[in-house]
Parts: structure tokens; sequence; C-alpha cells
């Protein structure tokens, strides 16, 4: 299953390579508490997106994976379907993984200030070592320059233990972000 799951996800990294060379991005979030790394592949176009990051919590623990993703615009709108795998490690309960479902939405209401939003949800059929993963973002994203855009929104993740286990909260909060696209 994991040589299954790794060759899937290194032919949708090639895919995303070829088809979105130019459409690489960095970003960055802190919230209370928390910090959120990310990469993306095609996450600004439309067609396939590959996407990784790393969040950790100073007080709950971290998780840090790799997203697929289809961007389709509608008008004004750029709608997203997709599937994450995660490695999750809380600070109260076993480490494990998630494969999370989900996607977002995109309003670029003009050249510079877009709303965006998205929500991911791994039940206990899709995880392991916890019980589920909830994962859920809003927020306002300026652009002032093409290369550069900061987001302010909230967001809010968790990972529900099992077997006894606690929850935790990674992220539960206002955030700041800044995002550079190549």
């Amino acid at each position: 299953m994991k040589k299954i799951l790794a060759a899937g996800i290194a032919t949708a990294a090639l895919m995303a390579v070829a088809s979105s060379a130019n459409a690489i991005g960095v970003s960055t979030e802190v919230g209370k508490h928390y910090t959120n790394v990310g990469i993306g592949l095609g996450t600004t176009t439309s067609g396939i997106a590959l996407s990784g990051n790393w969040s950790h919590s100073s007080r709950d623990g971290d998780f840090g994976g790799l997203g697929l993703g289809y961007n389709i615009p509608v008008g004004p709108f750029m709608a997203t379907v997709g599937a994450k795998a995660l490695y999750v490690r809380p600070d109260d309960g076993r480490s494990g993984y998630a494969i999370p479902l989900g996607g977002g939405l995109q309003w670029s209401m003009n050249r510079y200030l877009s709303l965006y939003g998205e929500a991911y949800y791994a039940p206990n059929a899709l995880t392991s070592g916890i019980n589920n993963y909830k994962e859920a973002n809003a927020g306002v994203r300026l652009k002032p320059i093409p290369l550069l855009s900061v987001d302010v929104g909230y967001r809010y993740t968790a990972l529900n233990g099992e077997h006894g286990n606690l929850n935790n909260v990674i992220s539960d909060g206002p955030y700041v972000g800044a995002a550079f696209n190549f």
C-alpha cells in the first residue's frame, strides 16, 4: 500500500510540474501557538495542483504531508477538489496518518483582493492512530504585486484521539500569512 501511494504521489508530482512549471509558490502562516509552512505547484492556476506543508503547534503536536487537487475556474471563482496524505504526531496520543478529502473555493473580487475558504475531513476509516482529522480555514487575500500575496484569516485544525487518547487542536484562531508565487 505504501509503495502504491508513493508511486501515485510521484506520478502526480511529475504531472503537476509538467503542466504548471511556472506556477510554484512558497507560503507561511503564523497564528497563536502554531506555524504552518508550505509549497505548491499549480495551486494558483487551473488544472492539477500539488502541495506540501508542515504545521506545528507549541501545545498540541504537528503534522505534515502532501496534497493533490484539481482546480476548476468558474468565472471569478476557482473551485478546488482534492485529497491529502498526512503524517500526524499529536502531543497527547499516537502518531499516525490521515487521508482527508475536501476542497475549497476562491473568489477573485478584483486583481488585488480575493476571498477564500477550504475544508478537509478524514473519518476513522481514512486514519490511523487518531479517530478523525478536521481542517477548515477562510480568509482574505491581498495581492499588492504579482509575486506576493498577504493573507489574513481563521484556521481550525483538530486531531480527535481514539482508544482513550486526548483530542489535539493544532490551530484554532486567526492567522497572518504570506506567499511568494513564481
